[in-house]
Parts: structure tokens; sequence; C-alpha cells
């Protein structure tokens, strides 16, 4: 049971499992007790509130990634577009402001940092050691490459790396997240937590 979950969590947008949000929150718990958490891949805030009500437990922080203009499959035509996050005004798909409602409804706003940017862009000058890192990003191979690449310097020795939607099978979901979660496991840098469904979790060295 996890305190404080709003109401309506399971009506919220989003793409996690009842176990992977359950293993998120503990992870979250655990880490940042040490630190602040890093999630990339936001979307509309549903496991940024699970990731937020363990931060506020220890007076920590969620900076939350994310550009809000949907990943590749989210776009117009794709499996996963959702006509209401689509702004016709601007051409784009925008999941900012239900991102914000969401958070502010889970009463995180003193808890979570939005970081509304790409990747690369947000960590171009980042300073801040992390507890945990949550790659949820765009499914590309060159997304997955630099989410990981980016952000996996900055955890700390003992820090929790979380990868969410590994799939071995193609048919099943894209393998770039796979990818860079064997990549992870390969480096030599990481011991492996085991896999609650498609998330992946590992420990830092």
């Amino acid at each position: 049971m996890i305190p404080d979950l709003p109401a309506n969590i399971d009506d919220l947008k989003g793409f996690l499992a009842g176990d992977e949000a359950e293993a998120l929150y503990h992870c979250a718990l655990e880490a940042s007790a040490r630190g602040p958490v890093l999630e990339i891949g936001s979307y509309c805030g549903k496991s940024t509130i699970y990731l937020g009500l363990a931060c506020r437990r220890n007076d920590s922080t969620v900076f939350a990634l994310d550009h809000h203009r949907g990943s590749e499959e989210h776009q117009q035509g794709e499996y996963f577009h959702d006509p209401d996050l689509y702004d016709a005004s601007a051409g784009q798909v925008d999941t900012f402001r239900e991102f914000r409602r969401n958070i502010a409804g889970a009463g995180l706003n003193d808890t979570v940092v939005p970081l509304v940017a790409g990747s690369e862009a947000a960590a171009r000058h980042w300073q801040t050691p992390l507890a945990m890192v949550f790659i949820d990003g765009g499914h590309s191979l060159e997304a997955a490459l630099t989410d990981y690449r980016c952000w996996t310097a900055h955890l700390m020795r003992g820090g929790i790396l979380a990868i969410h939607d590994l799939f071995e099978d193609a048919h099943e979901g894209g393998q770039a997240p796979f990818a860079i979660y064997r990549m992870a496991k390969a480096s030599g840098l990481f011991a492996d937590l085991g896999r609650i469904n498609s998330l992946g979790l590992l420990r830092r060295l």
C-alpha cells in the first residue's frame, strides 16, 4: 500500500503497470534518502507521482525531464497518438498541461521540478549527483542512447538505474530500451537487481 496515492491514479494517462509503479516507488524511497531522483520521459506524470510521493517522504526532489512534445510513437498517425494531447494551434503534441495538472492534483508541486527540454540540452551543464535515474524516454535507438550516455555518468555510487519498456521480442515492443539495458549490464558498472515486468533495475557499483 502506497500512502497518499491520488484516488484517480489509475485513470491518469500513462503506460506503467501496477507492479512496475510499486517497484519504482520503493526504489525511489530508498534512493531519495541519499539524493535527488531524475526521471527521463514524464509524459503526463503518472510515474512522476509515484517517484514524487517517495521523494516527499525524504524531503527530496524529482527532476522530471521531458520536452513534452511526445515520443515518435505519440505523433499523429502513430499507434500511441492521443488526440486529447494534440495542440492543433501549434501543430504539435503537448503533454505539459496535463502533466502540470496531475502533479498539482497529487500535491507534489514542491517536490517535482519539471525540466522542459531534451536530454542533451538539460545534461550539458548538469552538476548535481543523482541517487536514481529512471529512463523512460524515446524508443528510437538514438534517443535511448542519448538518455543513457547523458545521465548515467551523474548517477552516484550505490544509486539505482531503472529502465522501462524492456522487451526481448520486437513484436512486443521497441528494442532500444533493451539495448541500453544490455549495455549497462555489460559495462561492469552495475549490479543487476532484477526485473519487474518490463522494468529493469540495476545498482551503480
